[in-house]
């Protein structure tokens, strides 16, 4: 599709869908490069007026900021929102109708997301909600000179049925965007051709990683990517060679959730900054992310338990932009390796990996899996390579001492299937 095509169809849908679009990325365009100081301030000014609705047209948060005699104008900053009790997935979706504001919105959109649990939450997300997080994105794609309507290749939409398969192509098309549907030789070599069109590729950051792969040993021609955007898995070290390799450019992140919004956007200088004005960052003493949205109107989501651990920075990009800084994601919480005489986060993976590759140069993909209480196979991809493996169990040693026994089985590669991976699998 023709650039200006593709534009004049971008904007004609934004003006049908998104009336709010634009305003909200002038807005953020303006703030940009405010000071910090600045920035609190449009953060707080937003804090009131959403905390304000919320008590006056959430039963829920009614209920809750009314018990606690909580009064939005006395916000002040995150230390303000510490006496209102966090809320999880599980309670999203227990209290989900008196979640929702009784307040009647010109333009709502229904949202939903399972998440790697498989529990169903669906809500209500009026139009300026969506357009903030549409604008949000906006703003981060023009740090790499990107624009949402450049053509670009998509890995995400396995398993489509047939009955869908017109109207996924349908949206594709006028979303001036291709997708990989399957995993084989002919596909990724018809994929990667098509890349020679594009600006971006955008997807699972694993399913990056395994297509820049096959590019890489095909010999297939390089194309010239602007930005290459990993999304809702970790991104491993192990992942960037190949990505810079096959497209010129390694996998930043884009963070967030379909209820958090984006919460924050890989710069180029390596910098994952906050969207400060429209969400609220908090982390606890297990650095487990707490988010307030600060657009969700139809849906308060109100210091909501994401389930991933992070790690804030303190100090600013080189970059010059004051927004505040993810310094690295760690991974899922809440899933825990048996030991025979205790119990260990399954998060400690990523720390043995991450010591390898800072500590070793030793870049590794790999997958962990428990069947029997004590033990765990640990899959690495690759060549068996004795020094490697000597390296890894040192590594684990210090972790898990011999509570816990494990078997490093070195794989010539994983299942190839377009979904989210995870990173450890207890079957117990």
């Amino acid at each position: 599709m023709h650039t200006r095509t593709a534009k004049a169809l971008f904007t004609f849908g934004a003006k049908y869908r998104n009336k709010s679009l634009w305003p909200e990325y002038e807005k953020l365009k303006e703030s940009e490069w405010l000071t910090r100081s600045q920035l609190v301030d449009i953060q707080s000014h937003n804090a009131h007026r959403f905390l304000q609705f919320a008590k006056k047209h959430s039963p829920y948060y009614k209920k809750i900021l009314g018990n606690l005699q909580f009064n939005p104008d006395n916000f002040t900053g995150t230390d303000s929102l510490k006496e209102i009790p966090t809320v999880t997935k599980t309670q999203l979706i227990e209290h989900n109708k008196a979640i929702h504001s009784n307040y009647h919105f010109k333009k709502c959109f229904t949202a939903e997301t399972s998440g790697t649990s498989g529990n169903a939450l669906e809500f209500s997300k009026n139009e300026v909600w969506d357009s903030i997080n549409r604008a949000n994105m906006m703003r981060a794609y023009d740090w790499y000179g990107v624009k949402p309507w450049n053509r670009y290749g998509y890995f995400w939409g396995y398993n489509i049925a047939p009955s869908q398969a017109y109207k996924t192509r349908l949206l594709d098309y006028l979303q001036n965007r291709f997708r990989l549907f399957k995993y084989d030789r002919a596909s990724i070599e018809m994929f990667a051709e098509k890349l020679s069109t594009a600006t971006f590729v955008a997807g699972y950051s694993s399913m990056v990683y395994e297509v820049a792969k096959m590019i890489n040993e095909l010999d297939i021609p390089k194309p010239n990517l602007k930005m290459v955007k990993g999304t809702s898995e970790m991104i491993l070290d192990a992942y960037q060679p190949a990505a810079i390799e096959a497209f010129g450019s390694k996998i930043v992140s884009e963070y967030g959730a379909a209820e958090s919004g984006l919460i924050a956007f890989e710069c180029p200088e390596g910098s994952m900054h906050i969207n400060i004005e429209n969400v609220i960052v908090e982390t606890d003493a297990d650095d487990e992310i707490i988010i307030t949205n600060l657009a969700s109107y139809s849906f308060p989501v109100i210091r909501y338990r994401l389930g991933d651990a992070v790690k804030l920075s303190d100090s600013d990009c080189a970059c010059g932009r004051k927004h505040p800084v993810i310094k690295e994601v760690i991974g899922r919480k809440g899933s825990v390796v048996i030991g025979n005489n205790g119990s260990y986060p399954a998060l400690t993976f990523y720390y043995v990996f991450k010591n390898l590759a800072i500590h070793n140069s030793i870049l590794l993909n790999y997958k962990a899996v428990q069947n029997n209480k004590g033990h765990v196979d640990i899959f690495i991809e690759g060549t068996q390579n004795c020094s490697y493996e000597t390296e890894i169990y040192h590594e684990l040693e210090k972790y898990f001492s011999d509570d816990v026994i494990f078997s490093v089985i070195f794989t010539s590669s994983f299942d190839k299937t377009l979904k989210k991976r995870q990173y450890f699998e207890s079957k117990l």
